[in-house]
């Protein structure tokens, strides 16, 4: 690709790394009004939202490229994201052409990036089985049965399974071997058949089955804190995948985990995980055999982790082939750093369909049920799987709940939950049957509707005002929002200035932007004083959110490659398995941005990238600057 070909990649094709897997996840605003800056970038996703997920095919529409499928979804502008803060030119360049160019590293409540570092297990880790202590279970198998546990362990033979003969058949004979493939082979369940009048040990993968053996009970010493903290390094997996592979490996409910945030799935990331009375050992026999996820930096504490009790996260982005020059970059670089960028809601807010979340979450406020049936489940233009093209057509001829979710293969989907209610309750109860969606992604529209209202009127509040704090704006007072006078704004600058989410427990300023709340919900046909809804899961309280980010710990450099395969960041696996750093040729053929910066909770990366690019980062708009590359 010439360097002058600008695309932002969000979503691409895989890409193979050695590990044996931006702005993260937002969360949600709670009912209670409150700093929104202060708050979590992950959700509080739990299991079933995670089920929300397809697991579908890569079926396309015979005929359709991509950048025709994506063509009906949104832009920047359609979401309220308008202006820039700095005046420098902006230049092209590729973002996420590999997902190893978008390295996440979380900031803890101490202050402290998380690393991967270290992979040793706690020296008081010993775990003691409630049951005798038996022989010593290397042992216990053959080298030609280990080759195949460790085949059917790797998903080599998943459907498959492993018979070992039980020559010396006695109870403590096969305890041993049961226990020998459970400890040496996570993943693996086992149960025993008896074939001819000889009894064999079976083996097979249990994960992903819903019959998982309940786990093996523990003697758990009363001085060692009940959590195992861990960091959790990742590579193109979200962190609910992530947590759902680790507890179906460890036989326990996700619910066992808890974390601080999300994160990015189309990344490395490393966050802290702790979960409840599992200890460092088994967890570090994990990864023996999880592809694209590595665990290490074990302790024991007291206490689990809660949503939002991190301070943000530091991140390493790479933009590929970019075509600005070294003044470009250094100012615009410069620019992010001394002043900001807008922190507006990014693109992930909003899907990426024709629908967009935002307008089903304005339908529920409305209280027309109907519509949000129909926004959910109607056919739609752009980028669907076929087996949701099935559903909604289905849906659109018949209006049959029943008939329309036997189209879906996998009916935990939110249309398959919805259409699943509507068969359970009927038609004329839509808001029982809404509830049947889990309520992270039931509030998940709501907020989308609250963020495009907050992008427009802090674009509005940009052209009306400028970079300078102005009478009518708002300050947080500790959690207190107070109207700046003339006087008290001219001891004040954009940095300090928020700007509510509209709710019925917030301010608005008192200059004619407070007013263009007012018309703009009215325009929508909602009423700004009335914020309550009938279902008290929909009442909004409403939220503050600083207008600008300024990003700390920034750094930049250009670099020069030549090959495009080659990742450009030395991941903390890379060092651990003591590989060299990428080396640069400074005549390489390509150039390419490398930026480093932390940001608070609640901020989105993207923002940052798009004030230093100056370019929209929809995937709409880039599939159209470059048709020829996705395809």
């Amino acid at each position: 690709m010439a360097e002058s070909e600008p695309v932002t990649l969000p979503v691409q094709a895989g890409e193979k790394r050695g590990c044996s897997e931006d702005k993260e996840e937002e969360q949600t605003p709670s009912k209670k009004a409150k700093i929104e800056s202060d708050q979590d970038n992950g959700g509080s996703p739990n299991q079933d939202e995670e089920e929300l997920k397809e697991e579908a095919s890569d079926e396309e529409e015979d005929g359709e490229t991509f950048a025709d499928m994506m063509k009906h979804g949104l832009t920047e502008m359609d979401v309220g994201i308008l202006k820039y803060v700095s005046d420098h030119e902006g230049f092209s360049g590729i973002l996420k052409e590999r997902y190893s160019d978008f390295v996440v590293h979380e900031i803890n409540k101490q202050g402290k990036i998380v690393h991967l570092d270290d992979l040793s297990i706690p020296a008081d880790d010993q775990e003691v089985s409630v049951t005798e202590e038996l022989p010593k279970e290397s042992e216990v198998l053959t080298e030609e049965q280990k080759k195949q546990l460790s085949e059917l362990q790797l998903f080599s033979n998943k459907e498959g399974s492993v018979f070992i003969e039980v020559v010396d058949d006695t109870k403590e004979k096969r305890t041993l071997v049961h226990k020998a493939i459970k400890t040496q082979f996570p993943g693996l369940e086992t149960k025993t058949e008896e074939k001819e009048g000889r009894k064999f040990i079976v083996a097979y993968h249990a994960a992903g089955k819903k019959a998982l053996a309940a786990p093996r009970k523990h003697f758990w010493p009363k001085n060692r804190g009940s959590f195992c903290h861990f960091a959790l390094y990742k590579e193109n997996k979200d962190t609910m995948d992530a947590i759902n592979v680790l507890s179906k490996f460890l036989r326990v409910r996700p619910n066992m985990f808890s974390y601080m945030g999300t994160k990015d799935k189309r990344a490395i990331t490393v966050q802290e995980i702790a979960v409840l009375k599992i200890t460092a050992e088994r967890l570090a026999h994990l990864n023996n055999c999880l592809m694209n996820l590595k665990l290490g930096n074990f302790c024991y504490k007291k206490h689990p982790l809660k949503l939002g009790e991190l301070q943000g996260n530091h991140f390493t982005v790479v933009i590929r082939n970019i075509s600005g020059t070294v003044e470009q970059v250094d100012q615009a670089m410069t620019s992010l750093r001394q002043t900001g960028f807008i922190n507006y809601y990014g693109m992930q807010r909003f899907g990426t369909t024709a629908v967009s979340t935002q307008q089903v979450g304005r339908a529920i406020l409305k209280n027309d049920w109907k519509e949000v049936v129909d926004l959910i489940l109607k056919p739609r233009p752009g980028a669907e799987k076929e087996f949701l093209v099935r559903c909604r057509e289905e849906w659109a001829k018949t209006q049959d709940p029943e008939a329309a979710l036997k189209k879906l293969p996998n009916k935990r989907c939110v249309e398959g939950q919805l259409l699943r209610g509507l068969s359970m309750y009927g038609k004329k109860n839509i808001v029982t049957a809404f509830g049947l969606i889990p309520r992270n992604n039931r509030l998940m529209y709501i907020h989308s509707y609250q963020s495009v209202v907050w992008n427009t009127m802090v674009s509005r509040r940009i052209e009306a005002f400028g970079l300078k704090a102005v009478e009518g704006d708002l300050v947080l007072r500790g959690t207190t929002a107070h109207v700046l006078s003339a006087e008290e704004a001219e001891s004040h600058s954009i940095h300090d200035i928020v700007m509510p989410l509209p709710g019925f427990d917030v301010i608005y300023p008192s200059h004619h932007i407070g007013a263009g709340y007012r018309e703009l919900l009215s325009a929508d046909g909602l009423d700004i004083n009335n914020m309550r809804h009938k279902v008290k899961d929909y009442s909004l309280a409403g939220a503050y959110r600083r207008v600008i980010i300024r990003p700390t710990d920034v750094s930049w450099e250009v670099i020069r490659y030549d090959d495009p395969r080659i990742s450009l960041v030395h991941s903390d696996f890379e060092k651990l398995e003591n590989k060299p750093p990428p080396v640069f040729n400074k005549e390489g053929k390509y150039r390419a941005l490398k930026m480093e910066f932390s940001l608070p909770p609640s901020t989105y990366a993207t923002m940052a990238i798009r004030e230093v690019l100056k370019l929209d980062t929809s995937i709409k708009k880039q599939t159209q600057l470059n048709t020829v590359w996705f395809n």
